[in-house]
């Protein structure tokens, strides 16, 4: 019956078809990956050699189920390597230091890393780790000697004997190549240099700690049960074998993988209860068209356990076709995601994806049990109805909605504004978060009173979209009025998509104006310097510049990523921010953070200032101590010195800059803020300045605007994360409505070919459908936007103090645009479709 039922009526099933494969699609592509996080990553180069890898715990662990990436290398104590070599099993424990260089020429020129990549120097020790051969020459001896490997030597020219200068920071120092070495892996991700042991550790400026250790394993011992023997006898290492190791060598692998995983698996998660509600309500409507049918089968003896299994079997079918067929464009999809991860720097372009069978199996099974219970869901309101009260279903929809449909709509709009407005939520960007989420309680409003809220349109604004002097506007109105549940199941989602993309779009942008405001606002230097190849600028650039005749300030700006955790109810919460390190002293002439509390001053030793919002979140009050997890994993508990406004332009957390340039992987600052003394020439200052910082090849003199375009304390790819699932998602509810409006629509067949055989002609059949299509996208528009309103301003409130959220009128003009495409588009297609059979064909054709 099911298998006859879809050949029957396949219209019915095209839509649920569709909503099955997009969501296999998805769900596949999130498969794909899920998998690539867990399993692929890139293959190590200078640790190919090595058995074994050993870091530092990389990661901080928000629950059981979620981790959280440190943005700075996290280094481990520099005797561990003794106790790794004591361990039974090991050949030799070498540890390995990494330091950034810039590579002089020359001519003055700078030598890239390969394909864009660092240049990375290392003790010569560590290259038995590749193992790294000398080709030409010998080994370094002297502090002044390097070996570097043969991609680069033949990049930048240079020879044996050949002088070299290299970069640290921004000191250079002048270097001879007594060395070309090769490694039998290559180099594809990095490029490097060699110096002695002692220069190595010297340069990373950290003599006591080591960035990671590699095991040489004695013959016939696996790396596998290497492993597992350090870990149980060295506390505080991680252990890495296989791929695994390039998560060491390379941090972004790490970090590219983590994000892959939680990503994935969550928007995986939310993709299939999406499928479960689209589906439903797709199926729903081609249930609703064939109610007299499965009427007509109880009446024949049909009982409600078989209209159940009946339901249950053609969902099946139509399930696990859509499944496969949208598996296909999913490894697609997957890949596309890929690169919109690595356009956004939050995947390294050599990032591995595994495609293999696994997530397109898991992908048809969730999508067989989603479609499985979106059946079951809607078979149980059919199936409990009574064959003679089926019958006797009057074709005309009845006018009064359900008093538990009607009443949950009407609770649900309070409810909504109590969590926008109503600072139900803990202050901080929680209030924010909280008030975002209450436009799901609009959404689900709109869908409970969409009819209701419909007809309340057409009171006060048919006329205006539809004139009554013509035939086509008063049947467009008539029938509007008269099916309002047939067009408010068309209007309603589309209303959905459109509230669900504007709190995206115009939360995003309100996000970033306001921190464009604070920090215009904010910023008072009248001069920038930032380091050209990215490196950074040495405190020692601070003092060469603070003595320049005309500069009254100059600061130091260092940032990070910090973690910081504090009580929450029960248990212990903990939030990921941006934090920045500042000399405290004048720092108000060139940075301008906005103090309510405290005072800026008192930023010494272990102090810390806070946003008002990251205040408001952590409960963190001046005089208070919180508990702050660096960059490189080192906890503090500064005490708060003062809580500012302006931490949506600056950064949520403000440090001592020494404290900050400490933990950084490269200990540097990002940039230097300078500001002029009173009647001193622009011009003329930026010239002293540059010569200033002549000796330091790498550092440049900027205006002010160029602080604005300094990497951040990371997090630079999260924009594209979200506007990239956003997008999908939005896309799979516009293939919803485009569903739902094709469905309703092109089962109009017989209402078409009666409007056709008692006198309407076709061209006034499509134009009574072009007025229902502007009823569809006016009240989809006007009843989305208003949803959003609420939710905008808690979002703004909770961000900025201001009740006014910054609209983006590019993005607006898209929602209106892409909604007025959706649904005209669909309409006319579907009316088309329907117009195509003779009238007396058409008016004889089944229901």
């Amino acid at each position: 019956m099911a298998w006859n039922t879809i050949k029957g009526n396949t219209g019915g099933f095209v839509g649920s078809f569709i909503a099955i494969a997009a969501g296999s699609a998805v769900i596949t592509a999130c498969g794909i990956l899920l998998v690539s996080g867990l399993g692929a990553g890139v293959i190590p180069e200078r640790y190919s050699g090595a058995a074994v890898v050993l870091g530092a715990q990389q990661s901080f662990s928000l629950d059981e189920s979620s981790e959280v990436r440190y943005s700075e290398r996290v280094t481990l104590p520099a005797d561990r390597v003794a106790a790794v070599a004591a361990v039974p099993g090991v050949r030799s424990a070498i540890s390995d230091v990494n330091v950034e260089v810039s590579v002089l020429i020359p001519d003055g020129a700078a030598v890239g890393g390969s394909n864009g990549f660092p240049v990375l120097g290392h003790g010569w020790s560590a290259g038995a780790l590749g193992p790294f051969r000398v080709r030409e020459g010998r080994a370094p001896s002297a502090p002044d000697e390097v070996v570097l490997d043969a991609d680069l030597a033949a990049r930048g020219d240079v020879s044996l004997g050949a002088m070299v200068r290299l970069v640290v920071g921004s000191i250079p120092s002048s270097y001879r190549v007594v060395g070309i070495a090769t490694a039998p892996a290559g180099l594809d991700r990095q490029s490097a240099v060699f110096f002695t042991d002692d220069q190595a550790t010297k340069l990373s400026g950290r003599p006591h700690r080591v960035d990671a250790i590699g095991v040489l394993a004695e013959p016939g011992v696996t790396p596998h049960e290497l492993a597992e023997r350090i870990t149980a006898a060295v506390p505080g290492v991680v252990a890495h074998t296989g791929a695994g190791r390039g998560d060491v060598e390379f941090l972004d692998v790490g970090d590219a993988r983590s994000m892959v995983v939680e990503t994935a698996a969550s928007f995986g998660g939310t993709m299939v209860l999406i499928v479960v509600f689209v589906v439903s309500s797709t199926l729903a409507l081609s249930v609703r068209q064939r109610r007299r049918e499965l009427a007509l089968l109880r009446a024949i003896g049909a009982t409600p356990a078989q209209i159940h299994w009946m339901i249950n079997a053609e969902m099946t079918l139509v399930s696990s076709v859509g499944a496969a067929v949208g598996a296909i464009p999913g490894v697609v999809l997957a890949f596309v995601m890929r690169g919109v991860f690595v356009l956004a720097g939050a995947m390294p372009p050599d990032f591995q994806m595994q495609v293999g069978l696994l997530p397109i199996l898991a992908s048809l099974v969730l999508c067989m049990i989603s479609a499985r219970l979106a059946g079951w869901l809607v078979a149980r309101r059919v199936a409990k109805v009574s064959p003679v009260e089926a019958l006797g279903d009057a074709a005309v929809e009845p006018k009064k909605l359900g008093w538990v449909r009607l009443t949950i709509g009407v609770l649900l709009i309070p409810l909504g504004l109590l969590l926008a407005l109503g600072n139900v939520a803990s202050p901080g960007d929680s209030a924010a978060d909280t008030a975002g989420s209450a436009v799901l309680l609009f959404v689900v409003a709109l869908g409970c009173l969409g009819p209701l809220l419909l007809r309340g349109a057409l009171v006060l604004f048919g006329w205006i979209l539809n004139r009554r002097s013509t035939a086509s506007g008063f049947l467009a109105r008539s029938n509007a009025g008269t099916n309002s549940r047939r067009l408010s199941a068309a209007s309603t989602p589309l209303a959905m998509g459109v509230a669900l993309a504007a709190v995206q779009v115009f939360a995003a942008s309100t996000t970033i104006a306001g921190a464009q405001h604070q920090l215009k606002d904010g910023l008072r230097a009248d001069h920038v310097l930032t380091a050209s190849s990215g490196t950074g600028v040495s405190p020692q650039v601070v003092d060469a510049v603070r003595g320049v005749p005309g500069v009254a300030v100059a600061t130091p700006v260092a940032r990070m990523q910090v973690l910081l955790t504090f009580p929450s109810e029960d248990s212990t919460a903990t939030k990921v921010l941006a934090a920045q390190g500042v000399a405290p002293e004048r720092l108000s002439e060139t940075m301008d953070l906005a103090v309510i509390q405290g005072d800026i001053a008192d930023l010494h030793g272990e102090a810390v200032a806070l946003s008002r919002v990251a205040a408001e979140t952590v409960h963190g009050r001046v005089g208070g101590t919180t508990e702050v997890h660096l960059g490189d994993g080192t906890v503090i508990k500064p005490r708060v010195v003062a809580i500012y406004e302006n931490g949506l332009g600056f950064g949520d957390v403000t440090l001592p800059n020494g404290l900050v340039v400490a933990h950084t992987t490269a200990q540097v600052d990002t940039a230097v803020l300078i500001r002029s003394a009173d009647g001193t020439d622009a011009k003329a200052l930026a010239g002293a300045l540059r010569g200033a910082v002549e000796r330091y090849p790498t550092v440049q003199v900027d205006d002010r605007e160029a602080f604005l375009s300094v990497p951040g304390a990371g997090g630079e790819g999260d924009w594209a994360l979200n506007l990239l699932f956003q997008t999908v998602l939005l896309g799979y509810i516009a293939i919803a409505v485009v569903n739902t409006l094709m469905m309703a629509t092109a089962a109009r067949v017989r209402e078409f070919a009666m409007l056709q055989l008692i006198g309407a002609s076709r061209d006034q059949v499509r134009a009574m459908m072009n007025g229902e299509a502007r009823i569809v996208v006016f009240s989809a528009l006007l009843f989305g936007l208003l949803a959003t309103i609420p939710p905008l301003i808690g979002i703004s409130l909770g961000l900025t103090r201001s009740p006014i959220p910054s609209i983006s009128l590019i993005g607006l003009i898209a929602i209106v645009a892409l909604t007025i495409a959706l649904s005209r588009g669909a309409i006319t297609t579907a009316t088309r479709y329907a117009m195509r059979p003779a009238p007396v064909d058409a008016i004889g054709g089944r229901e």
